[in-house]
């Protein structure tokens, strides 16, 4: 599997639903911390993964501090649009985690702060944009992580 993608309390059940696609397509592993901001069982994330959802490869965490215990040591990577340094200059590995925010607010500060070094940014060219959608955003990462792999 090229890619572990984690989604930090996804609110939206589209996105989440995209994202599993993109993972099935992608060969990745799906992570999603909880809280969530809908049912796993919402018609919209399973309209949006379509019948993929049973072959996804997903594991559920109770928690932020969950999901750290567990994947403890692992090669990780933080998305943000507070990131000083590009998507495209993550050291990508087979296996790695690349870890995204929630679609309100993104990654929890304390977060940021912590992996200032392990931070990357998809680049804006507008000041009218604040942010990608979150599944946008995950696909632009995969897939530029997929071509350096290759």
């Amino acid at each position: 599997m090229p890619f572990n993608i984690v989604l930090v309390e996804p609110e939206i059940p589209n996105n989440t639903g995209n994202i599993g696609r993109l993972a099935l397509a992608s060969g990745s592993n799906l992570h999603l911390v909880k809280p969530f901001g809908f049912e796993i069982d919402d018609t919209r994330l399973k309209r949006a993964g379509l019948d993929y959802w049973q072959h996804l490869q997903v594991t559920y965490y109770t928690s932020i501090d969950d999901f750290f215990r567990i994947n403890q040591g692992k090669k990780m990577a933080f998305l943000s649009s507070h990131g000083t340094k590009n998507h495209w200059d993550i050291p990508f590995e087979n296996d790695m985690f690349l870890i995204f925010g929630k679609e309100s607010v993104g990654l929890p500060k304390s977060l940021i702060s912590a992996q200032k070094e392990n931070l990357f940014k998809i680049p804006l060219y507008s000041n009218h944009v604040r942010s990608l959608n979150l599944s946008n955003a995950v696909s632009i990462v995969v897939y530029e992580g997929t071509r350096h792999l290759i």
